[in-house]
């Protein structure tokens, strides 16, 4: 009898350390400067098919052209007030990354590289916001952005305030002052719901993806934040500047010290905002940053970086023992907006309902971008895939190709 109950005892606990073992893999994450590489076959993928799926995504390359300031005049820059007003840079080969559990499976391209990531910018800017949240500096994200609002004050070389062309206007820009804008919430700004009505960086809201009937662009009616989406950049970088106005340092500094550096990040990614978006906090000048390319600046980045970012978000903002964005506001970021059930946070995009893209998970979700850039986070299959300069419509078709490898 006490023999068996001694080998029971010693296969519960090879059981034991079997399973401790599976979950440390799970839990991998790469160290500084270095990333654990693993077989296709070690990771439980069909090299044959993995390689049909990265081949794919190489001969569906965007057709835009690799210069981002000519695409960016071709497209954004027909609308009113389209030029550009940030950096831009010219783009590489198509480039990816899979990793499973946390390590490195393949990579194609040139994942070194650091490229625009255009609208991915918007989802660092949401862990800003989050770091802030986590720290209380904002109390809700369900409270009142004006309630946090102050006097900002625009950078402008060789501005005299004693002017009679500026007797009786105001020197600052005032982010919420309309009837309208004080009811907007950080939720609301975050769910691209807040309809925020102005100007900004020379902007104004309605020149973004502007209304077909011309006669609406200055009169068109204003919807209660929360009732309706609009992907809209200049509402984005109004949440930069109120951001930056909460922080009082440049949003690039709280980005590197409290998600950057902690995951491991490169020194190589850069974020830029405008030639005009400079303001005056603390006797500093600091720049605000932009959410996205549309008008040049933004984030400029290599794919393992990306990754890294992708890894953060699917293991719940945790790395390793330390929880850099907190559960709740993970949980916040993924839950569906209500008036677009695809759509969590900016720039989290969701499967729900696999509307998004019918051949993953409806657990799945992305932080993309113009170019195509996209970070696809699997948590169901333990899986971070980027792909950039990818056509968008061959997005769906490429993850079907690379699910199908998986063998579990």
């Amino acid at each position: 009898m006490r023999c068996r109950w001694f080998a029971v005892f010693i296969i519960a606990n090879l059981f034991a350390v079997f399973v401790d073992s599976r979950n440390a893999q799970s839990n991998y994450i790469p160290r500084a400067g270095s990333w654990e590489r693993r077989t296709a076959e070690q990771a439980k993928i069909d090299p044959a098919k993995l390689k049909e799926a990265i081949d794919f995504a190489v001969a569906s390359e965007t057709k835009g052209p690799r210069s981002q300031e000519l695409g960016l005049t071709q497209s954004f820059g027909q609308a009113p007030f389209g030029e550009l007003i940030g950096p831009t840079k010219d783009r590489g080969e198509p480039t990816g990354l899979v990793i499973r559990g946390g390590y490195l499976v393949a990579e194609w391209g040139e994942p070194l590289r650091v490229d625009m990531t255009h609208s991915v910018t918007k989802s660092f800017l949401s862990a800003v916001v989050g770091v802030a949240f986590d720290r209380k500096m904002i109390r809700s994200l369900q409270d009142k952005a004006i309630d946090y609002s102050s006097p900002i004050v625009p950078y402008q070389p060789g501005q005299r305030y004693d002017t009679a062309e500026r007797f009786g206007q105001s020197s600052f820009v005032d982010l919420f002052a309309t009837e309208h804008n004080k009811k907007i919430t950080w939720e609301h700004l975050l769910r691209q719901t807040s309809d925020w009505e102005g100007t900004l960086w020379g902007k104004p809201d309605w020149a973004d993806r502007p209304d077909r009937d011309p006669s609406k662009w200055l009169n068109r009616v204003r919807g209660e934040p929360g009732t309706a989406y609009e992907y809209n950049d200049v509402r984005v970088n109004a949440l930069a500047l109120a951001t930056l106005n909460v922080w009082r340092r440049p949003l690039p500094q709280v980005l590197k010290e409290n998600i950057m550096d902690e995951i491991g990040a490169s020194q190589t990614w850069r974020w830029y905002g405008y030639e005009n978006s400079f303001v005056v906090i603390d006797g500093q000048i600091i720049q605000s940053v932009s959410g996205g390319g549309h008008w040049g600046g933004g984030m400029f980045i290599n794919a393992y970086d990306m990754a890294r970012f992708g890894l953060l978000t699917e293991r719940g903002g945790k790395w390793g023992s330390k929880q850099l964005l907190s559960e709740e506001f993970v949980r916040q970021a993924k839950t569906p907006t209500s008036v677009q059930p695809t759509y969590g946070f900016m720039n989290w995009f969701l499967n729900t309902d696999k509307k998004l893209y019918p051949n993953a998970p409806a657990s799945a979700f992305v932080h993309t971008g113009n170019g195509v850039n996209i970070i696809y986070v699997d948590p169901e299959n333990d899986l971070v895939v980027v792909v950039r300069w990818i056509e968008n419509n061959k997005i769906n078709e490429f993850l079907g190709k690379l699910l199908a490898s998986l063998k579990n």
